[in-house]
């Protein structure tokens, strides 16, 4: 019996060591999964704030996008303006050489009438006429 004692108590001396043991390793477990949690939730934290850049970054090229095209709009109408302009200054070219002939043609016409006095027909002074259209042109 005595044997017996003996061996229940070693039993029970190892399985109180065991017990600890495990409660040690238990308590470890426990300690390691409240560090992964507190990982977790700092990297939870870190993709929302991810998520929170990339959103403004969507919306800044967005804006930028719609600058551009803002930008765009304008440059066209600055070249149909452009091209209006100079369809207005060919036509206004055009009319000015009609005009200068339209002059010359009148001061030829004029040039036949004499006034009382004189002996030969009137021809326009010097510098008058075409050449002082052409002195404007120039100007």
């Amino acid at each position: 019996m005595r044997a017996l004692a003996q061996r229940s108590s070693g039993a029970a001396k190892e399985i109180k060591e065991l017990i600890e043991t495990s409660g040690r390793q238990v308590a470890a477990g426990a300690d390691l999964a409240g560090e992964a949690g507190q990982t977790m939730a700092s990297v939870t934290q870190a993709v929302a704030q991810v998520t929170a850049i990339v959103d403004e970054i969507a919306s800044a090229s967005s804006e930028q996008g719609r600058g551009i095209e803002q930008v765009n709009q304008a440059i066209v109408q600055i070249d149909e303006v452009t091209q209006h302009n100079a369809s207005l200054v060919s036509e206004a070219a055009s009319a000015s050489r009609s005009l200068e002939d339209q002059g010359r043609e009148l001061n030829e016409l004029v040039s036949f009438f004499r006034l009382p006095g004189e002996t030969q027909g009137r021809h326009a002074p010097a510098g008058t006429g075409a050449q002082a259209s052409r002195r404007v042109a120039m100007a």
